[in-house]
C-alpha cells in the first residue's frame, strides 16, 4: 500500500489540483487506465458485498480503494506528460454562457 501512496504523491507532485470532475477519455493510455479504474471500482463494490456476508479482513477494502485512485491519477498524469487535453465537467449553464452568442 505504500507503494501505491507514494506513487500517487510522486504523480500528482505535476499535477494541477482538481476543482472540477474529470470526464473519462483524453488519449488511448488515459482512456484505457479510466477503464482499468472502473473495473476496479467494480471489485471494491464486490468486495463490499463479501464483507455483509462474511468475515474478512479490512485490507482488501483499502487496497482496491487506493488502486483507484492510483489509476485515476495515473491516467491524469499519462495525459499530461503525453500533452493531452483534460476535460473537465462544467456546469451546462457555465457552458453556454461561454459559446458566442447568435445574432
Amino acid at each position: 500500500m505504500k507503494g501505491l501512496e507514494a506513487t500517487i504523491d510522486h504523480c500528482l507532485e505535476s499535477l494541477a489540483p482538481l476543482k472540477s470532475f474529470v470526464l473519462p477519455g483524453g488519449g488511448r493510455v488515459s482512456s484505457l487506465l479510466h477503464v482499468a479504474r472502473t473495473v476496479c471500482r467494480r471489485a471494491e463494490r464486490e468486495v463490499m458485498r463479501l464483507m455483509r456476508e462474511e468475515q474478512t479482513s479490512d485490507w482488501p477494502l483499502a487496497y482496491l480503494n487506493r488502486l483507484s485512485d492510483l489509476l485515476f491519477v495515473l491516467s491524469r498524469w499519462i495525459g499530461h506528460q503525453l500533452g493531452e487535453t483534460e476535460y473537465l465537467w462544467e456546469r451546462p449553464l457555465a457552458a453556454e454562457e461561454r459559446k458566442p452568442k447568435r445574432q
